[in-house]
């Protein structure tokens, strides 16, 4: 069983990052984008938040799995600083993404400025997932 759920969280894991890669051509393309193509890009990214979120959940769900049948417990170093981490991701993409996509049906609102803030945006969570991929992986004893 052990086995089944490391291989699921593996699979979120690769779900949970991946389309962020995905995502970083087409926030090239916004950049010049109007109109119905604009709005077309705009759905795509907000799916693939989607999927990141639920992707999120069980990554989040077989780590404690994995953590209640695993040889670690709570208190492990690399552990705390995944949790630490998702926590900070989690609270990161709430606020990065959605409020920003939001902002390009207001005129008011540079479009090349808000490109460039998704852009940013990507990158600091793509950081923030390796980080915590580095930590799942290597499994660093910090103290």
């Amino acid at each position: 069983m052990y086995t089944l759920i490391l291989f699921a969280h593996i699979l979120s894991a690769v779900l949970s990052i991946g389309p962020f890669f995905v995502l970083l051509p087409l926030v090239k393309r916004m950049e010049t984008a109007s109109g119905d193509v604009l709005l077309a890009h705009i759905i795509t990214f907000k799916s693939a938040t989607r999927l990141v979120k639920h992707a999120g959940h069980v990554l989040v769900t077989t780590g404690v799995l994995l953590i209640w049948q695993g040889p670690w417990g709570w208190g492990t170093s690399w552990i705390l600083g995944t949790i630490g981490v998702m926590v900070a991701s989690v609270f990161f993409l709430a606020r990065a993404f959605t409020p920003t996509l939001r902002k390009f049906n207001d005129e008011k609102f540079n479009h090349l400025t808000l490109v460039k803030k998704l852009n940013r945006s990507l990158w600091i969570y793509i950081f923030l997932l390796v980080l915590m991929m580095w930590f799942m992986v290597d499994k660093p004893l910090l103290w």
